[in-house]
């Protein structure tokens, strides 16, 4: 927004161990990054999100993101098989979806790309490294790269 607040920005985190919700949450605050976070705790739950069906059907309970946060492994659908749904939907498609993971092996980064990830990180061991991530995911997401729809 011209001459007034920032523009807050809609990112999704799909992510079920809730030391990582916590992290990522307060990681965003003390980088005084104030975009609007919405949390999923798994696959199903992501797509109903994106679906608006469930619990996300009300008008204004599920703002389209403008950025997908996801962990790989989660019950149920998992990352892997959300990312590759969200990726073959047209509606969808366009949304880009970074992948957080512990796992830094290679195939599973290949993998997350071969399915359609647009960007791949590997958690912070620490508080400090979720400030510095986050900071450098809406530097790059909100700050340098053109979203489709904004």
């Amino acid at each position: 927004a011209q001459g007034g607040a920032p523009q807050k920005f809609v990112i999704l985190l799909a992510e079920d161990d809730r030391d990582d919700v916590f992290f990522a949450t307060d990681a965003l605050n003390d980088a005084n990054i104030y975009h609007d976070l919405r949390r999923v705790a798994d696959g199903d739950e992501l797509m109903d999100y994106l679906h608006g069906r469930a619990g996300f059907a009300s008008l204004g309970a599920a703002p389209r993101p403008d950025l997908i946060l996801m962990d790989l492994n989660m019950p149920g659908k998992d990352g892997r098989e959300a990312l590759e749904e969200i990726k073959s939907d047209p509606r969808l498609r366009q949304i880009p979806v970074v992948v957080l993971s512990t796992s830094s092996d290679s195939v599973d980064i290949a993998d997350s790309y071969d399915r359609g990830a647009n960007s791949y990180l590997v958690k912070p061991r620490d508080y400090r490294g979720w400030v510095e991530m986050m900071r450098a995911v809406d530097r790059f997401w909100f700050g340098q790269v053109h979203l489709a729809g904004r």
